[in-house]
């Protein structure tokens, strides 16, 4: 069924739209949220696990013998330096895959996403209650890794402070748009797992989570910082432990324009989208 809002129609959004695309799409979240609510302790287990096992392996196993030969160039520790890009993988793990999974069900499975397109509410509006669910779903799961992390360095303001949650909330609206994105186009659930294993998997280690960027060659600095995830866990590592002064404030540009990209995309995909 396609969709009876065709972006042809609605491909300027005028000044007087905003506020209904604003209500409708916490009108989007609303009904997403009434679903999530039963499953918000299965979401955050499910997301602590692997940075958890993460923490644990590199963080206190190999850091504790990369801290007698070296010093990371953020935090006091390789378990401090990690921290950060624990936070940044989590929020990038369950921003994509709740969200893909969730639109993936109610397409194949349940049959009922025909229902959220014949609503008479613009596309944008439908793509962003959908990434802001998907952002609810991250910061869920990354408030228990930033505990974890915080009962690890007893450092509360280094993990909590603006700058750093707003990169995190920049960080789950990149990834929950791209698993909107993602969701409006697979065709089974078979088609989720090469997404996650060939774009989310190389990211989680390629997107300098367990390394400083910084420090790579040119050629592979280029591929790496072509990757949201690097400006995420650069930026949320210093927001943690760097001064105001030498924060990287090109990543919150770079992040939003991900964002806006990938609602734009998303917003002419619900236009044209045929189920």
């Amino acid at each position: 069924m396609k969709s009876n809002l065709s972006l042809p129609h609605q491909n300027t959004i005028k000044g007087s739209q905003l506020p209904t695309i604003v209500t409708d799409s916490l009108t989007v979240l609303w009904g997403d949220w009434l679903k999530l609510r039963v499953r918000a302790t299965q979401v955050v287990a499910s997301g602590l696990i692997s940075p958890v096992i993460y923490i644990l392996a590199f963080g206190l196993g190999l850091g504790s013998t990369l801290d007698r030969t070296m010093t990371p160039p953020v935090g006091e520790s390789y378990l401090e330096f990690i921290l950060p890009g624990m936070v940044a993988l989590s929020s990038m793990t369950i921003s994509f895959a709740g969200t893909t999974f969730s639109i993936c069900g109610d397409r194949l499975y349940t049959k009922t996403f025909e229902e959220t397109l014949l609503m008479p509410v613009h596309p944008l509006a439908l793509h962003v209650g959908k990434m802001m669910a998907g952002i609810l779903r991250g910061l869920m799961t990354s408030a228990s890794v930033i505990l974890v992390a915080v009962l690890f360095t007893g450092k509360v303001w280094s993990f909590l402070n603006p700058l750093f949650l707003l990169l995190l909330v920049l960080n789950c609206a990149v990834f929950a748009g791209l698993g909107v994105i993602v969701g409006l186009n697979v065709k089974s659930l078979e088609m989720v797992g090469l997404f996650n294993n060939f774009l989310i998997v190389p990211m989680s280690f390629l997107g300098g989570t367990f390394f400083d960027p910084g420090t790579l060659p040119t050629a592979l600095k280029v591929i790496v910082y072509l990757l949201p995830l690097s400006y995420t866990s650069t930026g949320l590592r210093a927001a943690a432990y760097l001064p105001v002064s030498e924060f990287p404030w090109y990543a919150i540009p770079i992040l939003l324009g991900f964002a806006i990209a990938l609602s734009l995309f998303g917003a002419h995909q619900f236009a044209n989208q045929q189920d």
